[in-house]
């Protein structure tokens, strides 16, 4: 039976070079007019990666859930697990406003994410707070992946002026954005504090608190003039 627990763009500037060498082609040249966009090409295979990722956390969110200790972790991996089915679907949306058909193109990142998240189920103790707050980096490692791939797609689809599917994309980015910061509040409001209880450490750990202090007594103070 699992616990009850309490509930609990920056823009980026950058400078352009003043110079442009002379075998290097100036901002703005697309290359062959006839030749067929390699940013779509690109746009569109990132389309065919995230689809495929989608498409593998359908199947290890379940998973996580069960493996989880606490009610209030479970709730918010089968709450997940509804939004990636939508997430899915805007996807497939998407594709069909660009004229495609729904395709997965195999996506190493998320594989190897989901294999670390089946391992850590392995290797920590059942019914202990520990496997909730291990679950949580490894579920928020994914979100970070899928926050890093949605917030580029949305970029690329304003910069191709695919604004319809910018929008769609974008629902998609703020809901991973939510659960990302949903899962950092239930790790420190209560979990990551009762998974510190669960055994001693190899070190003292008042001892180390008291050498941080001297550490921090020690540092010479700096003023401003």
């Amino acid at each position: 039976m699992k616990q009850n627990t309490k509930n609990k763009n920056q823009v980026r500037q950058t400078k352009a070079s003043s110079v442009t060498p002379t075998n290097k082609r100036t901002a703005g040249s697309n290359g062959n007019a006839n030749q067929p966009s390699l940013l779509e090409k690109f746009f569109t295979d990132q389309l065919k990666d995230i689809y495929y990722a989608e498409q593998q956390l359908l199947k290890a969110i379940p998973k996580m859930a069960q493996a989880s200790t606490t009610e209030e972790l479970e709730d918010a991996f089968n709450h997940h697990l509804k939004q990636t089915e939508r997430h899915v679907k805007r996807l497939e949306k998407v594709f069909q406003i660009i004229g495609k058909n729904p395709e997965g193109k195999k996506c190493e990142a998320m594989d190897g994410l989901v294999k670390e998240a089946e391992t850590i189920i392995k290797e920590t103790k059942q019914g202990s707070m520990t496997r909730d707050a291990a679950l949580i980096i490894a579920a928020q490692k994914v979100e970070h992946y899928e926050i890093a791939t949605y917030g580029g797609l949305v970029q690329l689809a304003i910069t191709m002026g695919l604004h319809r599917a910018a929008d769609v994309l974008d629902k998609t980015l703020l809901e991973e954005e939510d659960t990302d910061a949903s899962l950092t509040e239930i790790a420190e409001n209560y979990i990551n504090i009762e998974a510190d209880e669960e055994g001693n450490y190899s070190w003292q750990k008042g001892e180390e608190e008291e050498g941080s202090e001297l550490e921090t007594s020690d540092t010479p103070a700096t003023y401003s003039m």
